[in-house]
């Protein structure tokens, strides 16, 4: 597994998905948290605490291996992708929260991530000390995590041509990279596909409906709008698989392709689950404007 693909290949393709995000991000996007105070607080509220609670409650009811359920954590305690905002575009959510969502997350998960995988790894695995993050492993997280995006935001703040020139040649290339890492991961691990696909498949899917239905339900009961709990359940049903992939597989991380597998089957289910979840809730959302909608009358009827 100690191979140039995985020391340095890994980190460099992460790198570029983090630098296509931060092309476009400006600092009022961080700013933007206070414009939106109820959605922005619940959804934050439900990916940090609500979601590896939730995970940590599936896989030991689902008693999956210990690595499948250090995975699942790792996959559980990873932000919103980039793809959140796309999905949040098509199906009519607030575009805008899903980039100040992401934004905030990403920034966050450089100190929740490492919490949720060192208790994982403590609880599930007898060797936990050697697969832990510790604190030089966080450094590198924050590493490949924050530094591209900070060099994309600064790129946007100097020379906003040219990041709008790089943004869609970077995004294409961040779905290769996608693309190319599952693939690379399930042939690493092709004489036990099968196995961790009948282990881990129930776990995931069922993760992934719950991730969109708690970020799309939690803020609609607490009172918050549709396009915003729309967003809101794309940020938090969308994980970044990528970052959670590399972290695992990543021989100066957790160097286990194993813990990797969920976050490869997540990061090709979630595209199905997303697009079924935005058709619902976008038919929902027609047929409550429908009912709410006066009835016509002619003129002189009562």
């Amino acid at each position: 597994m100690d191979s140039p693909l995985t020391t340095v290949g890994l980190p460099v393709a992460l790198g570029i998905i983090m630098l296509g995000l931060g092309l476009g991000l400006t600092v009022a996007d961080f700013r933007r948290v206070v414009s939106y105070p109820r959605p922005a607080l619940i959804a934050l509220v439900c990916q940090t605490l609500v979601l590896p609670v939730l995970c940590f409650g599936l896989v030991v009811a689902l008693d999956l291996r210990p690595e499948l359920a250090v995975g699942m954590m790792l996959l559980a305690a990873s932000p919103g992708g980039t793809t959140a905002n796309l999905y949040s575009h098509l199906f009519g959510g607030h575009v805008a929260l899903n980039v100040t969502l992401t934004a905030v997350n990403s920034v966050l998960a450089v100190v929740t991530l490492p919490v949720v995988v060192n208790l994982s790894a403590a609880y599930f695995l007898s060797d936990a000390e050697s697969l832990g993050l510790q604190f030089d492993k966080v450094v590198q997280v924050f590493a490949i995590v924050l530094v591209p995006v900070a060099i994309g935001m600064a790129l946007r703040a100097r020379f906003p041509g040219l990041a709008d020139r790089l943004a869609r040649p970077v995004k294409i290339l961040s779905v290769i990279v996608l693309v190319a890492v599952i693939a690379g991961t399930v042939i690493k691990e092709r004489d036990n596909v099968l196995d961790y696909l009948a282990a881990v498949g129930i776990a995931v899917l069922i993760f992934n409906v719950a991730s969109l239905a708690i970020g799309y339900g939690a803020p609609r009961l607490a009172g918050v709008g549709r396009r915003e709990s729309i967003a809101a359940g794309m940020e938090i049903g969308i994980h970044n698989s990528t970052l959670a992939i590399t972290i695992a597989i990543s021989p100066a991380l957790l160097n286990s392709s194993e813990m990797a597998i969920p976050a490869a089957v997540y990061g090709i289910v979630m595209f199905f689950t997303a697009a079924a979840f935005g058709l619902l809730v976008t038919r929902g959302s027609r047929a409550e404007q429908a009912h709410s909608e006066p009835v016509r009358t002619e003129p002189g009827q009562p």
